[in-house]
């Protein structure tokens, strides 16, 4: 077993810190080079009408949003602080008006049918309006909008239906936040075509083949002068695992070649040697992950209707072996929200009489199961896609074996990935789900979008009245010890119900090139963000 105190050994070993942030920022930037990261196939690149991070991770590149979140090597792992992006400055006059200043002369890239305009605040306009009004699966992000004017040309005002007090995150997210025109929807009826990828960001996609790859060139008319410094992005497809550990060895990618440019700890184990010395200035940094992985259920229906049984499968749950034997013995267990949000997740000890159901006690599981009615368990399926996850297909492997403990046999029902995120992940199954959270990056998405009567992320189908309620209170609780009063209850009210079941989390072991400056890992799908003022030394 890897401990905390052999990584940070493995790390010096390997040179991973032999350059600090403040060393990176004195340097003088070059400009060029380019940058080759292992991504992954998107379904299709309309980022408002899809959650799943192979489109938001290729449109952090291309598509700038209001605001965003500060990046660089100076900027702490899961430190999440908000800063301008289009919007120059912002105010609040009520609880419920927000209005954002843009900045003058923001260009669209230079490709038909938008041609390098001018952003004006009629584009923003245009992109909420169509986020609230397309059948999409981020529109619970900004429900709260009732009304968005365009001022004048430079400002924009958005009137909200009630006190939202995750507005700004929303905006800030690298989910959906991403600024398009007009005319490409006007074109091609939706933005789902590679040709349609026409933002204000920093990178153009220049050429897409399915499967294999994305390349992204410098957007020479980028409204920061003289970023971004890097001059060519290749996101290259790889859903095989030994063919990744092979191109990362050989030093093809610059990044680790898992989500968010990390290397899971099992794979780190095996070639952390041997990339002391064949990438001896790699760099590392290990942070607790927000990546969270449930067994959703149909609670609308038998048996998973009765809370008994769905006590019954976290009973099941060994949690402890899923650590040891899928994350090298370093984990943390997961209440009702991801225990890396450090600001808001409960520990598992004061979720009061919930907090039972988090220990592995299989007979208490069957003696729950009994008493609903199934003394002899009952047949079961989980919908599943690996996304390209070795360690996925592991941890569901031995979910399979602890429902097995309490009498539940479950059969893997695998689908190909834009199948699951069109049925599963959307709660179309019939039995079971297990598959990764959307890691947000604040509580109000990992709750209200998945436990809020009603909401395309509520795969569980969740139909709780005064979980509502506590839901809809906490988004109008302007104060911030209100606000975590109230997230409290929400999360001692999950522990008993167990809606979702959660599996327990990693750390992440963040690695990049050491020819790669003023870079910093962080949490999130912006891997454009967090490369807009890097650059490459080589």
């Amino acid at each position: 077993m890897l401990t905390r105190r052999d990584f940070l050994a493995a790390g010096t070993a390997a040179a991973a810190l032999a350059a600090s942030p403040s060393r990176a920022l004195a340097q003088t930037p070059k400009r060029g080079g380019t940058i080759a990261i292992r991504a992954w196939d998107p379904p299709h690149f309309d980022a408002s009408l899809v959650h799943a991070y192979k489109t938001h991770v290729a449109i952090s590149f291309t598509h700038s949003r209001l605001l965003r979140y500060r990046a660089g090597a100076a900027v702490k792992p899961g430190s999440l602080v908000i800063e301008g992006d289009l919007a120059e400055s912002w105010t609040q006059p009520s609880d419920t008006t927000y209005v954002f200043r843009l900045r003058r002369g923001v260009r669209f890239h230079a490709k038909p049918p938008v041609n390098g305009r001018e952003l004006t605040a009629e584009d923003v306009k245009f992109t909420f309006e169509r986020m609230l009004t397309e059948a999409g699966s981020n529109a619970s992000m900004y429900r709260a909008i009732a009304k968005v004017e365009a001022a004048d040309r430079y400002t924009v005002r958005f009137t909200l239906s009630e006190p939202f007090a995750w507005f700004l995150d929303m905006v800030a997210s690298p989910m959906a936040g991403g600024i398009v025109a007009r005319e490409c929807v006007e074109k091609w009826g939706d933005l789902k075509k590679p040709e349609a990828v026409i933002g204000t960001g920093p990178w153009m996609l220049e050429s897409y083949r399915p499967n294999v790859s994305l390349t992204m060139i410098r957007h020479p008319g980028y409204f920061v002068p003289g970023l971004p410094y890097i001059d060519r992005v290749e996101l290259l497809v790889d859903e095989d695992n030994a063919s990744r550990m092979a191109a990362f060895l050989s030093g093809r990618y610059d990044l680790g070649w898992e989500f968010p440019g990390t290397i899971n700890r099992t794979d780190w184990v095996q070639i952390k040697d041997r990339l002391g010395q064949t990438r001896p200035t790699l760099r590392t940094v290990e942070f607790p992950s927000n990546v969270v992985n449930d067994l959703a259920m149909r609670t609308d229906q038998k048996p998973w209707s009765d809370v008994r049984v769905r006590q019954a499968v976290s009973l099941a749950l060994d949690r402890r072996e899923i650590i040891e034997a899928t994350l090298e013995g370093e984990g943390v267990v997961n209440g009702p929200m991801a225990a890396a949000l450090t600001d808001w997740a409960l520990p598992i000890d004061q979720l009061g009489a919930g907090a039972r159901y988090y220990r592995h006690d299989p007979v208490e599981g069957k003696r729950l199961l009994a008493a609903a009615g199934y003394p002899n368990g009952f047949p079961a399926s989980i919908c599943f896609n690996s996304y390209g996850s070795t360690v996925l297909v592991d941890t569901v492997q031995l979910v399979i074996k602890h429902l097995k403990s309490v009498g539940i046999d479950a059969k893997l029902d695998q689908k190909e990935y834009g199948a699951y995120q069109a049925s599963c992940r959307l709660g179309k199954f019939d039995s079971l789900v297990f598959g990764p959270l959307t890691p947000f990056l604040e509580p109000d998405n990992f709750l209200f979008g998945q436990y809020f009567t009603g909401e395309p992320r509520n795969r569980s189908h969740v139909k709780d009245p005064a979980l509502d309620d506590l839901l809809v209170r906490q988004r109008r609780a302007m104060d911030v010890k209100a606000r975590r009063d109230i997230i409290n209850d929400i999360q001692r009210h999950l522990a008993k119900q167990q809606y979702y079941v959660h599996a327990p989390t990693g750390t992440y072991i963040a690695v990049w090139d050491g020819a790669l400056k003023n870079y910093g890992p962080n949490l999130g799908y912006d891997y454009g963000g967090r490369l807009i003022t890097a650059w490459l030394d080589r």
